[in-house]
């Protein structure tokens, strides 16, 4: 497997770059948000990011915009935040990169509501973006989200999605999984791991989306990794790790890999 961490948007990316290549990740999963990542400065930065990475022998895989409402039941928050991800497309078709994370989109406001109607301005929007992306020869990987997203939670909802985009895979978000649910985690990794093309590691207590470090909460990492031998899963993982001492990545990193030969 190849081990991979996730910059803050907060942080200028070629900082983070040096950052993880001292901590040994493989690649950075580059998150094009605001204010520091979004693609308008992700262009400005191309040619120094891409030096970088070079310098520091890491590879590069995308996460398209988190906040874009591409389900809102606005028609013009919709287009805006569709033309968000289109462009961050572009803008990652430009740097080289071949794999992308995506949301498949969040449901707020009257959506909640209405959530048969926002879900089919999802799939609209995620057509369009699919579209794109193989124009581009980028592979999605299209992650299920937590619950308070409002839609693409549940394994079946994915299944949907992954017999709608039949040319590309799955990121499995561990610890949205976990959210609220006991089962979840062993239900997509039993009903859609042969789906699983990245995936997002992190704890939590079962309640939010913590981001832990692994070992901080009440996620079975060891069953996960019996069902990721089960299906031969030999693919990227991002450790998505969100805490003010950020070497707990790199020990996140540490703990699963000793993991590994004990399962």
């Amino acid at each position: 497997m190849q081990y991979g961490a996730m910059n803050s948007p907060l942080n200028p990316v070629v900082s983070e770059i040096e950052l993880f290549s001292e901590m040994g990740f493989d690649y950075l999963e580059l998150t094009m948000d605001a204010p520091r990542a979004h693609y308008t400065v992700i262009r400005e930065q191309k040619n120094e990011i891409l030096q970088s990475l070079d310098r520091h022998g890491m590879g590069l895989i995308c996460h398209l915009p988190t906040f874009a409402y591409t389900a809102d039941l606005t028609e013009s928050i919709r287009r805006v935040s569709l033309q968000e991800v289109l462009e961050s497309v572009d803008t990652a078709a430009e740097m080289g990169i071949g794999k992308a994370v995506l949301h498949a989109g969040m449901i707020s406001g009257l959506g909640v509501i209405a959530k048969d109607m926002a879900k089919a301005y999802a799939l609209e929007s995620l057509h369009q973006i699919v579209r794109s992306a193989e124009e581009k020869n980028i592979f999605l990987c299209i992650e299920n989200m937590p619950p308070n997203a409002g839609a693409f939670e549940k394994p079946e909802e994915l299944e949907e999605i992954m017999k709608l985009c039949p040319n590309h895979g799955m990121t499995f978000d561990a610890g949205h999984a976990h959210i609220k649910s006991k089962n979840r985690v062993t239900e997509f990794m039993q009903r859609l791991g042969n789906h699983f093309s990245h995936l997002h590691l992190s704890d939590n207590k079962g309640k939010k989306d913590d981001h832990l470090p692994i070992g901080k909460g009440t996620i079975n990492f060891p069953e996960i990794i019996r069902e990721l031998k089960r299906i031969g899963y030999d693919n990227t993982v991002t450790f998505e790790i969100f805490t003010e001492d950020r070497r707990e990545i790199m020990r996140s990193r540490e703990t699963f890999i000793s993991m590994l030969p004990e399962i």
